[in-house]
């Protein structure tokens, strides 16, 4: 029986391949708050659990030897064993999931059910670097907590009822029909940093805005009046910028070429392409972007200076899409924490009035702009867990009404 005192609250879960995140919100009225949140990284390498509280204080900071927490599966327990005793004093609503890709089937949040798993598993092949890792939690914890309800929030979800001209790939109309398009990632990313627009720059949140997410995963969105009207990503979350592993986009030519030339097999080129390319393939040093600028190593160098010419390139053709721009936004590590690359893409955008001020970027400021630049920069941390435990409490209380 619920204790009539107790705080109703719920909890997010962001799985990667070798990371979980996690974050414990306390419901209040009609948002959320934050209560404590971590990380179990280094799966099967280097694992290490910490977790601090809404203030910041630590609450743990233990390392394991790899064969203790070697799988995902591992790892979920690990937390659940940790969390169990820190929930005294609270009701469990449910739990809230990222999950990178919705296909064609779901345009926003849904709560989990058999069908919806079965759905969600055929969707793993469009993204295999992300979508077991994100349904793996799911299953673990219908096990382990079968009375919680579940939700699954789609990075693929905000960028639905994009214009057809930005969803097509020039290929046979058929295929667009079986759901061969360009879905868009990272949208849970974008619709929280479009949120918070809103709320610090109300004026430019209602213009033509371009999102530069940069992170080990990287794409950049073009948003008019805070809607997604296009994406770098497509298909997979394989196309567009050059990130940590993985290639961006790429002449469909060189696949074939690995296949019918070198002898290389579909599920080969796929390693390539997800874990051996972008920065890490570039440099043969690091996928960091941290050790890349850090190394005096000309690779280096070179993986860095790609890396800012194909964001500004991309940033001025989402521009074209939009009509002008009025706004460049930084986001997610990389964006919130490289002022080098921040300054190395804003000084290819030149010569569309880009002006970097660069105290104010090196300092990480909100806005990075020069009094005398035509495009305003700002610099907006993200917050993926806060937007799905947003989207958790809503479809909760729609549930319940």
């Amino acid at each position: 029986m619920t204790d009539p005192a107790a705080v109703p609250a719920l909890f997010v879960v962001n799985a990667g391949s070798s990371s979980i995140k996690f974050k414990l919100y306390r419901v209040v009225g009609d948002d959320i708050a934050l209560e404590l949140g971590g990380a179990l990284d280094g799966i099967g390498r280097l694992p290490r659990l910490k977790v601090k509280d809404a203030a910041g204080a630590t609450l743990v900071d233990r390392s394991f030897a790899a064969d203790e927490v070697a799988t995902a599966t591992v790892a979920q327990h690990v937390i659940g064993d940790w969390l169990l005793p820190h929930l005294d004093g609270y009701h469990m609503i449910g739990i809230g999931h990222r999950v990178v890709h919705g296909g064609p089937t779901f345009s926003g949040p849904v709560i989990v059910d058999d069908k919806v798993m079965e759905t969600l598993t055929g969707f793993i092949p469009l993204a295999p670097l992300h979508q077991l890792s994100n349904l793996d939690p799911i299953r673990v914890l219908r096990e382990r907590r079968p009375e919680l309800p579940q939700v699954a929030c789609f990075d693929t979800a905000f960028h639905r009822g994009h214009p057809e001209l930005s969803e097509r790939f020039a290929l046979p109309r058929a295929l667009y029909d079986e759901g061969v398009r360009r879905y868009g990632f990272h949208g849970l990313s974008y619709e929280y940093v479009a949120s918070a627009l809103r709320l610090a720059e109300p004026e430019i949140a209602g213009g033509r805005v371009v999102v530069a997410h940069l992170g080990s995963g990287a794409s950049a969105c073009a948003l008019r009046d805070g809607r997604s009207i296009e994406s770098t990503m497509g298909f997979t979350a394989l196309d567009g910028l050059p990130m940590g592993t993985r290639s961006g986009a790429l002449d469909p030519g060189v696949v074939l070429h690995l296949i019918e030339q070198k002898g290389l097999s579909a599920a080969e080129v796929g390693r390539m392409l997800y874990n051996q390319s972008g920065l890490l393939g570039l440099s043969g040093i690091s996928n960091d972007m941290r050790e890349l600028i850090a190394s005096p190593a000309p690779e280096a160098a070179l993986a860095v200076e790609f890396f800012c010419l194909k964001v500004a390139q991309a940033v001025a053709a989402l521009a074209t899409t939009l009509g002008g721009l009025d706004a460049l936004v930084f986001t997610a590590g990389i964006g919130e924490h490289s002022p080098e690359v921040r300054a190395g893409i804003a000084g290819r955008l030149a010569w569309l009035g880009v002006r970097l001020d660069a105290a104010a970027n090196a300092a990480g400021a909100p806005r990075i702009e020069a009094a005398d630049s035509a495009v305003p920069l700002l610099v907006v941390p993200t917050d993926e867990e806060r937007m799905i435990g947003r989207h958790t409490l809503h479809m909760l209380a729609g549930r319940a009404g």
